[in-house]
């Protein structure tokens, strides 16, 4: 008998916990679609072609694959909030058009030009970090003093990118200002994010691996969802 009113009290108990939760998450993915509804975001994948940008040490996998790698990971889970997302490069080439003297200058035009035909609320420009100090690790964000909403993103952003590393024994990294053209090329709030550390061998093996990058994009994407929610408050 005992046994019986147990066993009901328990299902009782497992039920309600179940409704809650699916209310939770119901309540949650109403609150990301009221967030992310007719939301633009620019993704930046940098570097491509022969500006291949940083290489591992140990890998010599190029910063501008790496970077596409975890622009198309990052597309899927804003995707996935209800954002529509646009790629400044979708390819292993850059966007310079000829390889003639001035391409940099051209690829960083065409850059602009794809961000001000997309009018987007936000830019997120993925690259991966180079220090000749190889025990240097975490990710670090950019943002421009020139722009308020620039560093209330690139905060949002370094927590979300501070708690994945810290789980790697990585001390947490500041947010950093920089007068950098990604930043400044448009009016919305705009950051550049230093994934990983290149020169550091954990790092590069992180980064080497699907897992790590899907983690990283997710923390990004989760910064871009508290932004919007902390403006709505």
């Amino acid at each position: 008998m005992k046994k019986t009113f147990f066993a009901i009290i328990l299902a009782v108990i497992v039920t309600f916990t179940t409704a809650i939760g699916l209310c939770v998450q119901a309540l949650n993915s109403t609150q990301v679609a009221a967030f992310s509804s007719g939301m633009r975001i620019v993704v930046d994948a940098g570097h491509g072609g022969m500006d291949g940008g940083v290489v591992g040490r140990k890998t010599k996998i190029k910063e501008s694959d790496l970077n596409l790698f975890i622009a198309m990971e990052l597309k899927e889970e804003l995707t996935d909030m209800g954002f529509e997302v646009v790629l400044t490069r979708k390819t292993e080439a850059g966007l310079y058009g000829t390889t003639a003297k001035g391409f940099k200058k051209r690829d960083m035009q065409r850059r602009k030009e794809i961000i001000e035909e997309a009018k987007p609320s936000l830019i997120f420009s993925v690259h991966q970090n180079f220090y000749p100090l190889r025990k240097t690790r975490g990710a670090q964000v950019f943002y421009s003093a020139k722009n308020e909403g620039s560093k209330r993103l690139a905060a949002g952003v370094q927590e979300k990118l501070n708690k994945l590393y810290i789980g790697e024994g990585v001390k947490a990294r500041k947010i950093t200002a920089g007068e950098y053209f990604m930043l400044e090329c448009y009016s919305c709030p705009s950051v550049i994010i230093e994934c990983g550390f290149l020169s550091n061998e954990r790092d590069e093996a992180l980064l080497n691996t699907a897992a790590w990058r899907k983690q990283l994009a997710r923390a990004i994407a989760g910064g871009a969802l508290d932004y919007f929610a902390n403006m709505a408050l």
